[in-house]
């Protein structure tokens, strides 16, 4: 794996605030397609409404009649002793009862990127699409992009105090956009629609939690229409090696190779340092994991991984072929975007095959 020499590609001073009294604090986890002659961006970027060592502001959307607006809570630290403050992501507390409540201390929406050649990016002013449904009242984050046919569909993760759920848009034009609504409901997200109908049914990655015991690990859907989703199955779990031990989840659309489909994932572990691994899928039956590789092919080693909103991480959202070489494209440290190729050969190795 060879990182772009230009990382990061994209950072937060490359993106317009949505409002001005917001900042952003990063754009990272995007889908990746080719539309004409340009390859997409279709970013996670999110935004705070400002935070001291004193106090938290949380951007939520609030219902106003018929549509959505957004409303700014703020939480004093001193007059809530109850919270834990710790993650830079959420606050949170637990109820006598043991019930957990979290408020999220940024607000993310989708936002366009857009490249001639892949490294040098343009961020639209303006998010792609707003919030609109009571189940991104918290934000939507982490979209992946699935062309089938002459439609690109975008899933994402819907966040709201219901849990993250995920949604699905799709759109022939980057410019007008139809909203299928929630396809997998709490807790489930990673999800990662296949580009094709494989002996009838489309199939999807996806990774539903349970709040009473289990880890979060990865299944397997089918469906006939992209909306409605059954047969689901345990697909892949977490596994005793040290990077992968905490937490498994879909990162980037498969592509088809001679060998099979190929499945760039994420990982996690126990001390939530995120890593990309990869797996062989058979053609026929995407179920069926062929080979898994040992060591991650991407793992936070650079100071732009290393630190950040979230340090130590990169994860990705997808990636686009050339020819026998792969661009992936990742979040690092949650607030930026880079690229690292791959050649086909390359994941064969790693893969043992």
């Amino acid at each position: 794996m060879m990182r772009c020499v230009n990382n990061p590609l994209v950072t937060a001073k490359d993106v317009k605030s949505s409002r001005p009294d917001f900042r952003v604090e990063g754009i990272f986890n995007c889908g990746v397609c080719r539309y004409q002659d340009e390859i997409l961006l279709v970013c996670r970027v999110s935004e705070s409404a400002g935070f001291t060592d004193q106090k938290v502001n949380i951007p939520v959307m609030v219902p106003d009649g018929d549509r959505m607006t957004m409303d700014v809570i703020e939480v004093v630290k001193k007059e809530h002793p109850e919270w834990n403050f710790s993650d830079s992501r959420s606050i949170t507390k637990e109820t006598p009862s043991g019930r957990k409540i979290v408020y999220l201390t940024s607000f993310s929406h989708l936002r366009l990127a857009r490249s001639k050649d892949g490294i040098r990016f343009t961020v639209d002013d303006a998010p792609m699409i707003p919030p609109a449904m009571k189940e991104e009242s918290w934000g939507m984050e982490d979209p992946r992009v699935v062309k089938i046919e002459d439609t690109y569909y975008i899933n994402y993760t819907a966040v709201s105090p219901l849990g993250p759920a995920t949604a699905l848009l799709s759109t022939k034009d980057f410019q007008q956009f139809k909203r299928h609504g929630i396809i997998f409901t709490p807790e489930n997200k990673d999800v990662v629609i296949f580009p094709k109908k494989i002996g009838g049914s489309y199939y999807a990655l996806n990774r539903p939690v349970s709040q009473e015991f289990g880890s979060p690990e990865m299944w397997i859907s089918e469906s006939p229409d992209l909306i409605h989703w059954g047969n689901h199955r345990h697909f892949c779990g977490v596994s005793g090696k040290s990077w992968e031990n905490g937490r498994i989840g879909g990162g980037a659309v498969p592509f088809l190779t001679e060998k099979g489909w190929i499945e760039f994932y994420h990982a996690a572990d126990s001390d939530n340092r995120y890593c990309i691994g990869a797996m062989l899928l058979d053609a026929r039956h995407p179920e069926k994991i062929l080979a898994r590789t040992e060591k991650p092919v991407l793992q936070p080693e650079t100071d732009y991984e290393t630190s950040g909103f979230f340090g130590n991480a990169v994860f990705t959202c997808g990636c686009c072929q050339n020819g026998d070489t792969i661009m992936l494209y990742y979040g690092a440290a949650d607030d930026k975007i880079c690229r690292a190729d791959i050649t086909l050969e390359e994941i064969f190795h790693a893969l043992n095959i």
